[in-house]
């Protein structure tokens, strides 16, 4: 998450460093955005204006001690109240965000807990639709908006398979299927999404009769299940 996020500020922000565990991949990193690898987190603190925290949350305290003094942390860690955060890092400036891979390409959704300054407010909203929240909302929401883009790409993967099935193309299939998608999105920042499906779907046409097949496979009951099956995961 945090590669797709430094991927979404190229050309945004002056410059980007990163560290890591020693796995290499945030020299990966630094080259495919322009970036600088460093070789310590104490130099990664010293230096830099905002810390995105992406690291196990076993590891918290460990990291924030080898930070030292950062001057601002978003914490990207899952299952970690922003409190615990706070108290690892007591003179920053500290907020919990939860983003989706969408952030790459200025479309994400980020839910922020904590008070940022405007300025780092504004990065975030580089990325894309900013939504604060409370703390503990924030298991309820990363079931929505951070599990989804999986769930959505599913639907189209098998919306797609069967277009191809029926004659198309399998490249054309996957295109009409993601360009119905994006705009089928814009429709629904506009309108309620039952209006949608309820406009499309005339009396006794296909697509009533494509919704009656889901209907009777469980797709609204399965489409449920992943959000609690994600919430249950998340409490351990």
């Amino acid at each position: 998450m945090a590669a797709a996020m430094a991927r979404g500020w190229v050309g945004e922000v002056e410059s980007m460093l990163f560290t890591d565990s020693g796995s290499g991949r945030a020299a990966a990193l630094a080259d495919a955005v322009r970036g600088r690898a460093l070789e310590s987190n104490a130099e990664l603190g010293r230096e830099a204006d905002l810390v995105v925290l992406a690291v196990k949350p076993a590891r918290l305290n460990e990291v924030a001690t080898e930070l030292g003094h950062a001057k601002a942390v978003v914490s990207l860690l899952g299952a970690t109240p922003l409190q615990t955060v706070q108290e690892a890092f007591p003179e920053a400036v500290v907020a919990r965000v939860m983003p989706n891979v969408a952030v790459e390409v200025h479309r994400g959704v980020l839910c922020v807990a904590g008070a940022l300054p405007d300025e780092l407010m504004r990065l975030l909203g580089l990325l894309g639709h900013v939504v604060e929240l409370p703390d503990e909302r924030f298991d309820a929401a990363t079931a929505v908006m951070g599990c989804a883009p999986a769930y959505l790409a599913l639907a189209a993967e098998a919306l797609a398979d069967a277009g191809a099935e029926a004659g198309l193309d399998a490249a054309l299939a996957r295109e009409l299927v993601t360009e119905t998608a994006s705009g089928t999105a814009e429709l629904m920042r506009r309108h309620d999404p039952a209006d949608v499906r309820q406009a499309v779907a005339s009396r006794g046409g296909s697509t009533e009769a494509g919704l009656e097949a889901l209907e009777r496979e469980g797709a609204r009951e399965a489409f449920a299940a992943a959000v609690r099956a994600s919430l249950e995961r998340m409490k351990g």
